[in-house]
């Protein structure tokens, strides 16, 4: 029930180390939207806001970073996008909390947004909305705003001293808005001392690169990576350098400084007039400011942060393939279906291997299962249970969707149960299931931030991915743990080719 709307030009006001910022609250939950963190200069490291006198409006969201790919409402259905306002001063975040007492010391929850390193903000989708799981987990919620492709990875550190880090502008983003809300959260009910990172797909590599980057050392106390541990050749969370690509725009541009003096959409043009609109991996890389990859060796500052890692059962395959009418499908068409896709003998192994981890599933959900995010997914955990690393805890989102007569969670289907706003994305919204995995999901997610250990009345205890107890949450129409479950399914269903031959493709 509505119990109001408050915006005066007196309340609510929080100072900050910079200055004063007015935002609204509606019902119990406080609004600051836009509220800058950083400057910067193209490819230079950002520096931190300058003061300002009297009190600044944190009333709309501010401007996001220019995507690399154009925007498109495809696939809306399944994923509902919001597309904004775009400029190179995009250094900002938003801000949800249930209190503006400074020794509240509420747990702290900072999202940083998917899309590779390309692409995305803040407010993307609209399940990114933090009103939901402020109120309901009494949770201070923070989502970033920052640099992506040219403007936040391009390597032009040759070109002089202050851009000799513009390979990781985007990162440096990141570390400044964290030592920003390590500053300044107390003010909006936040505790600094309790700080979860957590992101999805890019965002998840963004959280991986906050774990380990010096500069935000002390400023991460629980990690959250969602389908975010692949998308490079190692599955790792560095990047190709770009300095080829940078060289080659400035001859086009006829020198550096014409780069300097381009348009952002013409900067952008030019970075695919040389690549010839291929896809670009842009992304932090090692150097001295940050460090090393956790795969080249996890910090022992990273080792020190619990981490709650998993996936989708079937990521990107979801997308791209669908069966109509399987609902009405004898068990006997659909083992056929697998068997045109690997071969009657590769697909039988693969269906025994696939019903002993997946009882409850269609066998046509054995064809689109990822092995791609999980297995580098099971490649940290490992790593992380045999380095001494604090508590790991491994989950996979394997509900299959009443839509196109049923298809396996696909790649960010989980966002919007772990932020409690299925009622944005319509899809969600199965008769019981989904408000049951909703609560489900939302309190794991919470208890984590709050408490380091992931946990809900609803659910079965979930225990720490240590090694000879490789423990997985799976979240479905009904929730369950398993041990070392799908190791070797994974590992299998890797072997085989996914053609992507059958008729009934969709995408």
């Amino acid at each position: 029930m509505t119990k109001g709307f408050v915006c005066t030009s007196t309340e609510p006001i929080i100072e900050t180390k910079a200055g004063k910022l007015r935002g609204f609250r509606l019902n119990d939950i406080y609004h600051f939207f836009g509220v800058d963190y950083g400057k910067a200069k193209r490819f230079e490291q950002p520096e931190p806001v300058d003061a300002w006198e009297g009190v600044k409006d944190a009333l709309a969201y501010g401007y996001i970073s220019y995507p690399y790919h154009p925007d498109s409402p495809n696939g809306d259905l399944m994923v509902p996008h919001r597309f904004w306002p775009k400029s190179e001063d995009c250094l900002n975040l938003n801000i949800w909390t249930p209190s503006l007492d400074k020794n509240a010391k509420k747990a702290v929850m900072v999202w940083l947004h998917g899309g590779g390193m390309a692409d995305g903000s803040a407010v993307e989708m609209l399940a990114y909305d933090g009103y939901n799981i402020s109120e309901y987990g009494d949770v201070v919620f923070v989502s970033v705003n920052h640099r992506l492709n040219v403007f936040g990875f391009l390597n032009v550190a040759k070109y002089g001293e202050k851009y000799k880090n513009s390979q990781n502008c985007g990162a440096a983003d990141m570390a400044l808005a964290l030592q920003w809300v390590h500053d300044n959260i107390a003010n909006f009910g936040g505790d600094p001392d309790c700080v979860t990172v957590i992101g999805q797909s890019g965002g998840g590599k963004k959280v991986g690169a906050m774990m380990q980057v010096p500069a935000a050392h002390g400023l991460v106390h629980r990690a959250i990576i969602m389908s975010g541990t692949s998308g490079t050749p190692t599955g790792d969370f560095s990047y190709p350098d770009s300095t080829d690509i940078a060289d080659q725009m400035v001859a086009k541009a006829g020198g550096f400084e014409k780069l300097l003096e381009l348009e952002p959409l013409a900067l952008q043009d030019l970075a695919r007039q040389v690549t010839g609109n291929g896809r670009v991996s842009w992304g932090p890389v090692e150097n001295e400011w940050f460090g090393k990859t956790i795969r080249n060796g996890a910090t022992e500052n990273s080792k020190k942060i619990p981490l709650m890692v998993g996936t989708c059962v079937a990521e990107m395959s979801s997308f791209r393939f669908s069966v109509p009418g399987r609902q009405e499908m004898s068990e006997a068409d659909k083992e056929a279906l697998v068997y045109k896709q690997f071969g009657e003998e590769n697909g039988k192994k693969l269906l025994e291997m696939f019903r002993k981890a997946y009882p409850d599933h269609d066998a046509v959900d054995a064809i689109v299962l990822d092995d791609n995010m999980r297995t580098t997914t099971l490649a940290l955990l490992d790593q992380r249970a045999a380095d001494g690393s604090a508590p790991s805890y491994s989950y996979m989102f394997a509900y299959d969707f009443p839509v196109d007569d049923g298809k396996a969670a696909w790649h960010c289907s989980d966002i919007p149960f772990v932020f409690r706003n299925i009622d944005r994305v319509a899809v969600c919204n199965e008769a019981e299931v989904g408000e049951r995995l909703q609560k489900q999901m939302s309190e794991a997610w919470i208890s984590f931030a709050k408490t380091g250990k992931p946990s809900s009345e609803d659910l079965p205890e979930w225990q720490p991915y240590t090694k000879g107890n490789e423990v997985t949450m799976i979240f479905d129409r009904t929730c369950r743990t398993a041990v070392n479950y799908d190791r070797d399914l994974v590992a299998y269903h890797k072997e085989l080719e996914f053609v992507a031959e059958n008729p009934n493709m969709l995408m």
